[in-house]
């Protein structure tokens, strides 16, 4: 890494063919980055993909004033030399080799390259003494500058009002079925199926470390067990439900912290007060399934707490039992 850093040329130690160089590789690079995000995002949101074939349209041009140019006055043969030959040169993140990227992640990302490759072309054309060449990297700073501008208006062009509700509702399915979905899963196994083990232990020893311990294990390994299932079911190719690996963080996740809400007040000594406290934090672990349900999946609230609250009064009740007898 030392090697490569030292290696590199910087940019005020480039001459101005070099950095005509660097403009033409940088504008080839940026159009294909667009050229994959229109291709990304093509099936799902075609307005949006229409905007960076734009875009990348606009690139094209800019590449071919700066080949212009650069024939004029070096001739054909243009140097290979790409942002990672020069030191403190904005890079890219190839966050475009992210299988699963969000609308606004492309569109931020997008938006910082603009920004990049203004500040580029200003310093490139403050170091350069050839009247058309400043010229130019002055105008493509400017052109880079007011691109913002630009996709507002290309946004106008493929965007109507009907596309961008399209694409919003799409985006909102999307991270329902990727994150609230399998979220809400696991927040439900979790704060249900640990009521059975937990309070049965309870009302078995009135040990309240012992309960803990119990929580603590059933929590976790119920957390294990659904994050790995939730990911090895569904690859989401098929499904459309989004990286198996982020569907299988959000279960596993919310599962162990549903089991743990009632699970951690046995950390205080008094039975008593541990079991009370307890069971005021699943009446609110129940009463948060119900409104996740109600605000995501459009389930009536009435509906969902009364099925919610069914099913934990039934498990709640059968380890009470089965504890107390």
């Amino acid at each position: 890494m030392l090697t490569s850093a030292l290696s590199r040329r910087r940019m005020r130690d480039l001459s101005e063919r070099e950095i005509l160089a660097l403009a033409i590789s940088s504008e080839e690079d940026d159009a294909r980055i667009y050229r994959h995000y229109a291709e990304r995002l093509r099936a799902d949101y075609p307005a949006s993909a229409a905007l960076f074939d734009g875009m990348a349209e606009e690139e094209d041009g800019h590449r071919r004033q700066l080949l212009d140019l650069y024939e004029t006055r070096f001739g054909r043969v243009v140097p290979l030399i790409r942002r990672e030959h020069v030191a403190g040169f904005h890079a890219r993140r190839p966050v475009w080799l992210n299988s699963q990227l969000s609308l606004e992640t492309i569109r931020a990302q997008a938006a910082q390259m603009e920004r990049d490759a203004g500040a580029f072309y200003a310093r490139a054309a403050a170091q350069s003494s050839d009247a058309p060449t400043r010229r130019l990297l002055g105008d493509l700073a400017q052109a880079e500058s007011a691109h913002e501008r630009e996709a507002d208006r290309l946004a106008e062009t493929h965007l109507s009002d009907d596309a961008k509700a399209a694409e919003a509702q799409s985006e909102k399915r999307q991270f329902i079925l990727t994150w609230v979905q399998p979220g809400l899963a696991g927040l439900m196994d979790g704060s249900v199926s640990t009521l059975a083990p937990i309070f049965a232990t309870a009302f078995a020893t009135q040990n309240t470390h012992t309960t803990f311990l119990v929580g603590l294990a059933a929590s976790v390994g119920a957390g294990i067990s659904m994050g790995f299932t939730e990911a090895a079911a569904d690859d989401g190719r098929i499904s459309g439900r989004g990286s198996p690996l982020k569907r299988g963080i959000a279960t596993g996740v919310m599962t162990a912290a549903g089991g743990l809400g009632h699970a951690l007040p046995y950390l205080i000594p008094d039975f008593h007060i541990a079991t009370t406290i307890a069971m005021i934090v699943v009446f609110f672990e129940l009463w948060a399934i119900a409104w996740i349900q109600n605000r995501y999946m459009e389930t009536p609230f009435w509906r969902a707490a009364f099925q919610v609250v069914l099913g934990g009064a039934l498990v709640f009740a059968a380890g009470v039992l089965i504890g107390g007898g």
